[in-house]
């Protein structure tokens, strides 16, 4: 499995350590940025992260920002992407297994790190459901 991720500097601590948790359980990490913790545009973030999901490059994309949803708004404006701003677990799976979601929001100052690492496990572990769903994904594809 193959995970873009990328934040700006309200999301640069918590990125590292997703970071550093998906590496040591064996998950491959395309790490866009930022790099450090100097004012950055999240805008920028999402739109490579999200390319990539996009274009196959990764299988799933992480963005982190202050809440979430900067990043979420950004990264849905790429055509094939479903970024879902989560802060809990029961959203992270229901992202998956409802809404088939291919990027995970988080918010660096809503979150903190045992949460993120509990939301994206469940994020990564839940598969879509299809189904009705599925009809409902097309509805907003279209």
């Amino acid at each position: 499995m193959r995970i873009a991720i990328g934040a700006d500097h309200a999301g640069y601590t918590l990125k590292e350590t997703l970071v550093a948790y998906m590496r040591e359980h064996g998950i491959e990490v395309i790490d866009f940025g930022t790099h450090g913790p100097d004012s950055v545009d999240y805008p920028d973030y999402a739109r490579v992260v999200a390319e990539a999901v996009a274009g196959g490059g990764a299988d799933f994309g992480v963005l982190i920002c202050g809440t979430g949803i900067g990043m979420s708004i950004a990264a849905n404006k790429v055509p094939g992407i479903r970024a879902a701003a989560v802060s809990d677990v029961y959203s992270a799976r229901m992202s998956r297994a409802h809404n088939d979601a291919n990027i995970l929001c988080l918010g660096g100052r809503v979150v903190g790190p045992g949460l993120a690492i509990e939301i994206l496990e469940t994020w990564l572990r839940t598969s879509f459901e299809g189904g009705r769903h599925a009809r409902r994904l097309e509805k907003i594809r279209q």
